[in-house]
């Protein structure tokens, strides 16, 4: 259903292009939200009904060379819902209350969406960075 709020104990997972990449750490600059866009794109790992963080992810690696041109550098970053929106609102400068919202798509049923990032706020951003889980090889 679309709209529909994640909630804080699920997991989402972020793709990371090769530029936002640096010596296998992932860079602010993949959180950042593009100026035509409304929200920062994820994928709710727990939608995709896999067992495990693995099969998740073997599951995300699938979608994004259906959808993308996966460099064989880019990553995927995991990260908690409830984590990642306590940090910001705890650290960012004016408590910003993040939405972390499922947006189905037809080819992508794990679609999701950040809200609340303005374009080009680099705080918010490096906030996010700083409670990335795990990163894996979007890649297969």
């Amino acid at each position: 259903m679309s709209g529909q709020a994640i909630p804080d104990s699920d997991h989402v997972g972020r793709y990371c292009k090769a530029s936002t990449v640096e010596n296998g750490e992932i860079s602010a600059a993949a959180f950042m939200v593009r100026k035509a866009e409304e929200y920062l794109s994820v994928n709710w790992l727990e939608a995709l009904n896999r067992s495990g963080r693995a099969t998740q992810i073997s599951e995300l690696q699938s979608l994004y060379a259906r959808k993308l041109r996966v460099g064989a550098v880019a990553r995927i970053a995991v990260l908690n819902v409830g984590g990642l929106r306590a940090k910001v609102e705890r650290e960012s400068p004016d408590s910003r209350l993040l939405r972390i919202l499922h947006e189905p798509e037809f080819d992508d049923p794990s679609h999701a969406g950040i809200y609340e990032i303005p374009y080009d706020d680099e705080i918010v951003a490096e906030l996010i960075a700083q409670v990335v889980l795990e990163t894996h090889a979007a890649r297969a």
